[in-house]
């Protein structure tokens, strides 16, 4: 891993900003989208969650989560694997507040069923491809006449521990 792989990660998670959350509920896995607020500089991934949603309960019984952010069309993923934390801490939720978590939370950071649940990721993995479908054609052509792999972009896994 160098630091380029970890800034590639979170320049990721920044560009797609959008992504699947699993928890565990019991022995089941359960994912649901989820807008993520991303802050490098701390290591961590904040999300607005509503204190009646189920997924409070599953993280407070197992704090391991994965977070998948997807961008087909750019060929970019990346999945992130860590421990979860959920709070009804005004100041943290004000800290994160944006007028974009009005339309889930319109009675504002005061909403007394308004949590911030945040997730510390400790290791990733990510794939950023080549999103050019000529270039992408040509690679799978390429690689089909020598017998070999296509390169199709870059993967990595990091450690962000």
């Amino acid at each position: 891993m160098t630091d380029r792989d970890a800034a590639r990660v979170w320049d990721l998670v920044d560009d797609i900003g959008v992504c699947m959350l699993t928890s565990k509920d019991g022995g089941a896995l359960r994912a649901r989208p989820m807008h993520a607020m991303a802050d490098r500089e701390e290591g961590a991934i904040a999300f607005f969650t509503d204190a009646r949603a189920h997924k409070d309960d599953e993280i407070a019984a197992d704090p391991e989560v994965c977070l998948a952010f997807s961008k087909p069309n750019a060929n970019a993923y990346v999945s992130l694997s860590g421990e979860a934390t959920v709070t009804a801490d005004r100041a943290e939720i004000e800290r994160h507040w944006s007028e974009m978590a009005k339309t889930w939370f319109p009675d504002g950071p005061g909403d007394p069923n308004l949590r911030l649940l945040t997730v510390r990721p400790q290791s990733a993995e990510y794939w950023d491809g080549k999103s050019n479908p000529v270039a992408v054609a040509f690679e799978i052509a390429k690689a089909r006449i020598k017998h070999e792999r296509p390169d199709l972009g870059d993967n990595g896994k990091v450690s962000l521990t």
